[in-house]
């Protein structure tokens, strides 16, 4: 750790299945931090699961047997992560209603958030509904001191979406609506697409791709560039916080 950085907890939160794991291992693919190799044996493991090479990702965060053999996060998961201004943990917390003892102790520990919403129908309004782990962790998240947040609205490539910017506006104005009933100052709040992970059919980026879908896809693809998102959200000074 670099001593003349101030050091941050990021926790990472969000309703289950909704692609946290799969997202931050991701990011800390593209930024250097994960090498080809090991995702690359991630991906053969995955597929002995069935499921092909779905995990390879998630795994980045996702160390334990049974939460491989499963599918879900549960426990949670550290990685460090460093940019010019700050050094980053990133606490991958469980969405599953199971486990919310475990997102509750990273909560506790965190100074900036990442809410990780799925922009797919269905799973989006399940995840901000009543019993949703989005609304529950954003209200923990808030009560437990954490002011600094970010949303991604992942899976923007899901064919339910197909990255229609009618679709993340929708998604974003309700949870702008849920944060602001939390206690979060929405003007404050960066909101961004994201896609789940890239493949061999991943769209590009072309001369028809709309700015929407083209700000979406350079957002995720780029080395860095999401990351750079993580400390736009005010997070220069770490705990402790004045009482919410």
């Amino acid at each position: 750790m670099s001593s003349n950085k101030p050091h941050l907890n990021l926790i990472v939160m969000g309703h289950v299945d909704h692609g946290k794991s799969t997202l931050t291992g991701h990011l800390l693919f593209e930024a250097g931090y994960i090498d080809q190799k090991t995702i690359d044996n991630y991906a053969k493991e995955s597929e002995k699961t069935g499921a092909g090479d779905t995990f390879k990702f998630a795994w980045v965060l996702d160390t334990i047997k049974e939460e491989r053999e499963r599918g879900v996060t549960i426990d949670l998961s550290f990685q460090k992560f460093e940019t010019p201004k700050n050094f980053f943990t990133i606490i991958d917390a469980p969405g599953h209603r199971d486990f919310i003892k475990n997102m509750i102790t990273g909560a506790s520990q965190a100074d900036v958030a990442i809410l990780v919403v799925s922009g797919k129908k269905g799973e989006f309004e399940v995840a901000v509904g009543p019993g949703g782990q989005a609304r529950e962790h954003a209200y923990l998240a808030r009560t437990l001191g954490v002011r600094q947040l970010l949303v991604a609205i992942n899976k923007m490539d899901d064919q339910t979406v197909k990255f229609e910017e009618e679709r993340y506006k929708e998604c974003r104005k309700e949870l702008e609506g849920l944060l602001k009933t939390v206690g979060y100052d929405i003007t404050k709040i960066n909101c961004i697409p994201t896609i789940l992970q890239r493949s061999t059919s991943y769209p590009r980026v072309d001369g028809r791709a709309t700015t929407f879908r083209r700000r979406a896809l350079t957002r995720h693809g780029t080395r860095v560039r999401v990351f750079s998102m993580l400390w736009t959200c005010s997070c220069n000074h770490p705990r402790p916080w004045t009482s919410p």
